[in-house]
């Protein structure tokens, strides 16, 4: 049986006769206009004023909180249900990462731990230097909430938009909250460059700044000369063209994505202890990954009994992401907890959905679901 990957890259057809501009130019490196021209477009479709095309999401996040001045032993608050990416960056600064525990309806970041735990700090004179928000799996988190709270306390918001493109939140993109967001085009994304990111912000000095660092800090001078320290995070020419060809079916991708949780809930939705996350109100996921937990009280069957099912099969399914303050790497940092992401991680599994993916192996991936649960 051929495999069935979680989310492979889905090519828009036309990547070549981009690329073919790209090595006629002989400008395949660094930068050249297809950066200029992704930053630019991307910007446009986020619904924001400015974007710097960069190696990773990565190195957007970590760009965003360089440029916030974070000092170490400062404290900046993140989602704990996320990948860590997300956290590593804290880290890279030698800040102090305290986690903030889920919302039920959205598994996003819950925006009452975040008031009462900003309530605690300020209170303790020390307030956290940043908050990252992450957008899971595609849906954004709760702006409305998140943002004011964090305005009270003059806290900078920085949305980790990495699996969200193309989502929605109240009529607005994801990317287009918070002081700053990034972007992910690693392989297993909506779109993709192969790997590469995007730092995006309505402010054009944030991006300005930041392809100054990414380009290794290196002053206006004729000679090499450097007066802040830099980073080797931009993205290549060739990259871009390809990220610019994908960003044309941006559109169609996210009613793909769409599509396949729709059948996976229409086919799977009847089988008991099965609950798909959830889509809270206040906007549209891009449905990046298909997620639903499996209660084994009701189901009789684990997550891993599935998991394992499918990977026998030839069929590529993952565990939800471990929560950030479950990490060994993170043993001993503060956490906020309401039990929700530690719940999610316990019955939470990822199902196959590359928006290429056929209905025939979409339906050969729930008669396989189905037959753990009959045996």
């Amino acid at each position: 049986m051929e495999r069935i990957y979680l989310s492979p890259p889905h090519l828009a057809g036309n990547e070549s006769e981009m690329l073919e501009d790209v090595l006629a130019s002989n400008w395949i490196a660094p930068l050249g206009p297809h950066v200029d021209a992704f930053e630019s477009e991307l910007a446009k479709a986020v619904g924001v004023k400015s974007a710097a095309a960069l190696s990773s999401g990565t190195a957007a996040l970590h760009l965003a909180l360089r440029m916030l001045g974070i000092k170490p032993g400062r404290e900046v608050f993140c989602s704990s249900l996320t990948f860590a990416a997300s956290a590593n960056v804290i880290v890279y600064e030698g800040a102090i990462p305290v986690f903030i525990d889920s919302e039920p309806n959205s598994w996003n970041m819950n925006p009452e731990l975040l008031r009462s735990e900003l309530k605690a700090c300020a209170r303790r004179g020390k307030l956290p230097g940043a908050v990252i928000v992450v957008d899971l799996y595609g849906q954004c988190a709760d702006y409305d909430s998140i943002l004011p709270i964090c305005a009270e306390y003059d806290i900078p918001v920085i949305e980790d938009a990495a699996e969200a493109l193309g989502s929605t939140y109240r009529g607005k993109f994801a990317g287009s909250f918070g002081r700053m967001a990034a972007f992910s085009f690693n392989g297993n994304k909506i779109i993709t460059t192969s790997g590469g990111g995007m730092l995006v912000s309505d402010d054009p000095q944030i991006a300005r700044k930041a392809r100054f660092l990414a380009s290794q800090a290196r002053d206006p001078a004729p000679h090499y000369e450097h007066s802040e320290i830099g980073f080797n995070y931009r993205m290549s020419n060739v990259l871009a063209a390809i990220g610019r060809c994908q960003l044309k079916v941006l559109d169609e991708r996210v009613k793909s994505k769409r599509r396949i949780f729709e059948y996976y809930r229409r086919v799977l939705g009847d089988l008991p202890g099965f609950d798909f996350m959830p889509e809270a109100p206040h906007g549209a996921s891009n449905r990046w990954l298909t997620c639903l937990t499996i209660d084994p009280g009701k189901f009789g069957k684990t997550r891993e009994d599935v998991r394992t099912a499918l990977e026998n099969n030839n069929i590529d399914a993952r565990p939800v992401w471990k929560p950030m303050h479950l990490q060994p790497v993170f043993y001993g940092c503060r956490f906020v907890d309401s039990g929700v992401s530690e719940r999610i991680f316990e019955l939470g599994l990822c199902l196959p959905s590359g928006s290429a993916l056929s209905e025939a192996d979409q339906k050969r991936i729930c008669r396989v679901i189905r037959g753990v649960g009959s045996c």
